[in-house]
């Protein structure tokens, strides 16, 4: 077995170990999660990647290391406005703040497990068919310029054809039966609302994953550094939910940052055979970018600029 397959079956078992846990210890029972508990996990999880990112460096090399770090900050940033999306659904669905802990971790565990997916089959396409890292930048480009021109987002779960067919198949109870996701009544299993936002979220992070993977992959089409960094920045989306749940209205201008870092990363990646645009570089503008829109957010907190994440 190689050292590479080693690293592969070594981080899984962390990922599987911290997950276990996460909901077996610190989690077992439901209860809110307050803002010094979000904010101290999101610490965790930070200092846990930036210590893996020490090791990419001592193990591969700088350059990887740029590599896996430049893309936990892209993965980061784009899940800050998965974040948003879920505030809505969590709102829609009006889902206690008990309960949204358990519904975040089974689906972000969905999220995981897709996003294995989307990265090998990714960075294998690009590998085997280089000419579609063109059609991946020129989507990244197009994804940034809707993002900045579309209006204001609108969450509607009745016509997600998902939770339509959840409906057909299965009985949904009325109400929230505590924590569960299932109930027996009646002699039958019958669902619960809870299911059907936990099959929003996936949803939505696939939608997500369809924009972040080809941004990430115009960074590194190293599929053990794409992966990792795209799992600690999920690992940590809960906590980070919780601590940014409320505060949404202080980051007008978060959505035309990440329109700038997608169009980019495109550019990047269709220019890349003429040009090749340095990590270092990449993560300069990455950063500056993001610095210019949370500032710019916090100066002019009184603007109508956008409302897509307040309604």
């Amino acid at each position: 077995m190689s050292d590479l397959s080693l690293l592969w079956i070594a981080f899984n078992l962390f990922v599987l170990a911290m997950l276990a846990l996460d909901l077996g210890v610190f989690h077992r029972k439901s209860h809110e999660v307050s803002i010094r508990e979000a904010l101290t996990w999101t610490c965790v999880w930070i200092t846990l990647a930036m210590l893996f990112n020490l090791f990419v460096y001592y193990y591969f090399d700088r350059s990887k290391a740029l590599e896996f770090f430049t893309g936990y900050i892209i993965e980061k940033s784009l899940s800050v406005d998965n974040i948003f999306v879920i505030i809505l659904i969590f709102s829609y669905f009006k889902v206690p703040y008990a309960y949204q802990h358990k519904v975040l971790f089974w689906g972000i565990l969905g999220a995981l497990v897709m996003r294995v997916i989307f990265i090998l089959t990714g960075v294998e396409l690009i590998h085997r068919f280089h000419w579609l890292i063109y059609i991946f930048g020129g989507f990244l480009v197009f994804t940034g310029i809707r993002m900045l021109t579309s209006g204001d987002l609108k969450i509607d779960p009745e016509k997600n054809p998902l939770v339509k067919l959840a409906r057909k198949v299965m009985p949904i109870t009325p109400s929230f039966e505590g924590d569960r996701f299932f109930v027996k009544q009646e002699g039958k299993t019958w669902a619960t609302p809870l299911f059907l936002v936990v099959i929003l979220i996936e949803t939505t992070d696939l939608i997500f994953a369809v924009d972040s993977i080809p941004a990430i992959l115009a960074i590194s089409d190293d599929s053990f550094i794409v992966y990792t960094s795209n799992v600690f920045a999920i690992l940590g989306l809960r906590s980070l939910y919780f601590a940014l749940a409320g505060i949404e209205k202080y980051f007008k201008y978060l959505k035309y940052g990440l329109s700038a870092i997608l169009v980019f990363v495109g550019v990047k990646m269709c220019v890349a055979d003429l040009f090749k645009i340095p990590i270092e570089v990449s993560l300069i503008v990455i950063g500056f970018t993001l610095m210019i829109a949370m500032v710019s957010s916090r100066l002019f907190p009184e603007k109508q600029v956008d409302k897509n994440y307040v309604e």
